[in-house]
């Protein structure tokens, strides 16, 4: 367990932050509501969050049947090892556990598939074990509508903060004189 209180960190410090993508994976994205948007704008805000100098942990569910990380988030991402799970919650994974408690980050920024399953069950756990939780909706999505709306809903009172990726990716910059300020300027226009 990370603390046993929540930090109630409103804003992402990128030196304490980790950013989790879960399941953007080849037999689930084609199904998801707004996927192809979905990833166009996760695989912006990975080389985005790239720029600024996050670590990264991606996972995987079930890869055997569910297939792997779809082109356009592995082409974001550059090289990475996935983390394979079967259970929806990435916190059930001790390999995730262990790479998220080595990155020794306080911060977490979910993005991922589905909303209301493994983003959702993720989140809740990890405000569960003291991380400070942020959900980048423009960068999750789940089949159907409701079930996102309530997914984002359960979220936000269970603690996490969301927010969108453009709005992400300058509150960790804070200002248009740091390194990165081109790079992440291009990135969203």
């Amino acid at each position: 367990m990370k603390k046993p209180e929540i930090m109630r960190r409103l804003k992402i410090d990128k030196d304490e932050a980790v950013l989790v993508v879960v399941d953007y994976q080849d037999r689930i994205v084609p199904a998801m509501n707004e996927g192809k948007q979905v990833i166009e704008t996760a695989a912006k805000f990975i080389r985005g969050c790239r720029v600024l100098g996050l670590p990264v942990i991606v996972t995987q569910q079930y890869t055997k049947g569910l297939g792997e990380t779809v082109p356009g988030i592995k082409e974001a991402l550059g090289a990475f090892e996935p983390v394979e799970k079967k259970s929806f919650s990435a916190a059930g994974s001790k390999e995730f556990m262990r790479r998220l408690e080595g990155s020794d980050r306080e911060t977490v920024i979910v993005i991922g598939i589905e909303a209301h399953v493994c983003v959702e069950q993720t989140v809740l756990d990890l405000i569960g074990e003291g991380y400070d939780v942020f959900v980048i909706t423009d960068c999750i999505s789940s089949r159907h509508k409701a079930d996102m709306h309530e997914a984002c809903r359960r979220m936000v009172h269970s603690g996490a903060v969301l927010t969108t990726y453009e709005a992400a990716l300058f509150e960790m910059l804070g200002s248009a004189s740091e390194p990165g300020f081109r790079e992440i300027s291009a990135i969203v226009k």
